[in-house]
């Protein structure tokens, strides 16, 4: 950063740091303690949507690299867009099988930073469910490093929880690097696993 840059308040970006998501899986069993929430199966990648050659391709490499995975059942990767414009990578474990999940999003969120797409990466999540068939996804923000809770409303259409969304920033402070700025924490509707 030199001069100009302080003079006219421009600060430097967050790098991305994709090993923070490994600290869900000790985060999961906090937030299981503080609100009942538990690993839903379900994880995922958004992007902003890129079409050609180049992502095809790239496409075709996180399949190959998932897929050696045995363990899985199914097709180990699932491309959907929503209602935004947005792409969504998504990943499906067994519910017990946060770690794997986790390097799963990891593995994606990698190798699209590798071939040039870091630029359109947006965010990661894990979805967590209570007993009540309640929905909570722990969203990763990339070009900030950091997390957030998003609680959306059960038959409400877009409304969130953010009572809910406060207790679980409280109760996870310790655990992973929260967003401190709320207006970032947007809203993922039609997120998969919401």
């Amino acid at each position: 950063m030199g001069l100009l840059d302080i003079l006219l308040g421009r600060t430097k970006p967050v790098a991305p740091d994709l090993d923070q998501l490994f600290a869900l899986p000790s985060a999961a069993i906090t937030l299981e303690a503080a609100a009942g929430f538990t690993p839903a199966g379900v994880g995922a990648v958004c992007f902003a949507t890129v079409e050609g050659a180049a992502f095809e391709q790239t496409h075709r490499e996180i399949l190959a690299l998932l897929d050696a995975d045995a363990d899985r059942a199914g097709s180990p990767v699932e491309l959907t867009r929503d209602g935004f414009g947005y792409s969504w990578l998504v990943s499906r474990r067994p519910p017990d099988r946060l770690p794997e999940l986790v390097a799963d999003l990891h593995a994606v969120n990698t190798s699209l930073e590798a071939n040039g797409f870091g630029p359109q990466l947006l965010c990661s999540l894990a979805s967590f469910t209570n007993d009540a068939g309640r929905r909570l996804a722990l969203v990763y923000l990339y070009k900030r490093g950091t997390f957030f809770p998003f609680a959306p409303l059960p038959g409400v259409a877009e409304r969130r929880d953010g009572e809910l969304e406060l207790r679980v920033k409280a109760a996870l402070t310790g655990d992973l690097r929260i967003e401190p700025d709320l207006g970032r924490w947007f809203p993922v509707w039609g997120a998969p696993g919401l």
